[in-house]
Order: structure tokens, then sequence, then C-alpha cells
């Protein structure tokens, strides 16, 4: 497997062993890790996260990873009674959520068929749990001998969860004033002024240190768009899509300038085609410029949800 994470370059199980037990020593010398909420037993990861939040927190507990995604089904009955179980088992495993359609590299990596899929990271190393809804007997059975692998054979005690931490995490803190608010109004204003690579520069500059940041999100994918599309010919460009449907180019092209002229569905629905059409990096191409204007819509528009089923449905 290669991409985000080489998880075929993972050691064997006493190197593995020997670099949890330095972690928790590190652990121990620090201080011990703090105790967590309930709550963080069940963590979102997408794939810029993926070695923090799984291949490293796997070195003091297992990491349970529940492949889902909105459109399936079967998700809708196991995710959440992993959640539950998480929770119920106290911190002896954690339960990492990812969502296939955002993070298509990560459902190859683990060369993933279909969905729901449960795999583990115990220590470093990846395993396959199970596919589809299992009964929670089944699910449960098996939960267990992942954690008594871990015990047993890399000495991982998991997490330790402090049940009234909960209460402290209902109550939102106040946020400060964030250190990127200059940079964003200044990326606003070159965004306003025509000044695209201005604009990309700075919401770049943000997202080095804030990936999540959904303001710098959202105006880095508007001001791509806007960059792309300022010296096109409409004409032109919506000719060479007409005549070459092939072109994966004249295509992305088209696209842009279809959502930039408000045409939303045909946007999306060229690039669904555009990926049903082709393989390998022209593929790859259609369906990252999609993820790339889903941004520009935002996730919780019901056309961006309609597309992704659709995308769903030719990548699987």
């Amino acid at each position: 497997m290669s991409g985000v994470v080489d998880l075929a370059a993972v050691k064997a199980a006493g190197e593995a062993k020997a670099k949890a037990e330095k972690a928790r020593a590190e652990a121990s010398r620090t201080g011990g890790a703090a105790a967590v909420a309930p709550a963080a037993l069940v963590i979102d990861v997408d794939e810029a996260g993926f070695e923090r939040d799984v291949l490293q927190r796997s070195a003091e507990v297992p990491v349970v990873i529940d492949f889902w995604a909105e459109w399936c089904e079967p998700c809708k009955q196991l995710s959440p009674l992993l959640e539950r179980l998480a929770v119920e088992y106290n911190g002896r495993f954690l339960l990492a959520k990812v969502d296939v359609d955002a993070n298509q590299m990560l459902m190859q990596q683990f060369g993933i068929q279909g969905i729901p899929a449960v795999f583990a990271v115990v220590a470093g190393q990846a395993l396959p749990l199970f596919q589809g809804a299992a009964p929670e007997a089944q699910i449960r059975e098996t939960l267990d001998q992942l954690i008594q692998v871990g015990e047993e054979r890399f000495g991982l005690t998991g997490i330790v969860v402090d049940p009234d931490a909960a209460a402290a995490d209902a109550v939102p803190a106040e946020v400060p004033a964030g250190p990127y608010d200059a940079v964003l109004e200044a990326a606003a204003s070159a965004l306003d002024a025509n000044d695209f690579d201005g604009a990309v520069q700075a919401y770049k500059n943000v997202l080095v240190d804030d990936p999540g940041n959904p303001e710098a999100k959202l105006g880095l994918a508007q001001a791509e768009l806007l960059g792309r599309v300022q010296s096109m010919d409409p004409q032109a460009v919506r000719k060479e899509a007409a005549e070459n449907p092939g072109d994966v180019k004249a295509q992305l092209a088209a696209a842009d300038l279809d959502l930039v002229g408000g045409h939303v569905e045909d946007a999306f629905g060229r690039l669904v085609e555009a990926v049903r059409r082709t393989a390998g990096d022209d593929r790859d191409a259609a369906r990252l410029r999609l993820l790339e204007l889903f941004e520009v819509i935002g996730p919780e528009d019901p056309r961006v949800t309609a597309a992704r089923t659709a995308l769903a449905r030719v990548l699987f």
C-alpha cells in the first residue's frame, strides 16, 4: 500500500512492541497520558491526520477503524453500535471513523471493496476485523480478542477515561480571537481585488498551521477556482469539452465554468461522468477536482450530498 501512509512498511511485531513500550515510557516520564472524557473515545479521522490519530495512538491503545459513508444504510446501524461499545469498553480501544467519500486514498490503501468495513491498528500494524453489519455478540467477541492481543503481545493498556470530564466538555469554552484573523482578512481582501495568487498563498499559510480551519479551506477552494477560470475563453472551453468527452482536462475546465456560472448540478454531473469514463491518473484528477468543488459549495448542501452518492456509485 502506498500514499499517505505506507502500511506495507510497518515494522514487525517485535519492533512494534518496542516502539509501544518506548512511547509509554516517555509518557510516564512526562507525567503520564492525561485522562480523557468518554466522548474522546470516538474520533473522526482523515488522510492528513491518519498517522497522528491512528498510527501513533495505536502505540497506547488498539485503534478500531470504521470505514463508513453517509449514503451507506448498513453503516447507519453499525456505526452507532461501535460508538456505544467504544464508550462501554471504557478506553480499552479507540474508535476512529473514516468517511470514505472524503478519504478515498485511505480506502484504497486498505483495499476496501465495500462498506461498512472495520479494521484495527495495533502498535502500528493493520489487520482486518470484519466487513458488513455484524451481530453485536460477534463484534464483542472480536473486540475482546483484539484487546487481548493488544495486551499480551504489545502490552497495550488502553486510555485512562475520566467520566467527570464529560461535564467540563459540555460547557463550551470561550474561544479567543485566533492568530489568523489578520491573515484571513488579508486573504479575503486579495480575493475581492482579484489577486487570486495572493489569496491562495494567504489561505495556504493558515492551513499549514491549522489544516481544519473552515474559513481558510473555503477561501482556498474559491480562490483556486476563480484563478483557474479568469483567463478562460468560455466558448472555446465548452466547445472542446463537447467535442472531446473523454478528455479529462477539457471536462475539468468546463466543470469549473459550470460552477462559476451557477450550474452546480451540471458541474458535479460532468465530473462524476468523467470519473466513470476514466481510470488511473485521469480518474483521480476528476475525483479530486470534484472534491475541491464540494468545498466551494459546502458539505451540507444537498447538491453535494447527492453528488457524493453518485460518485460512490461509480467508484464502487
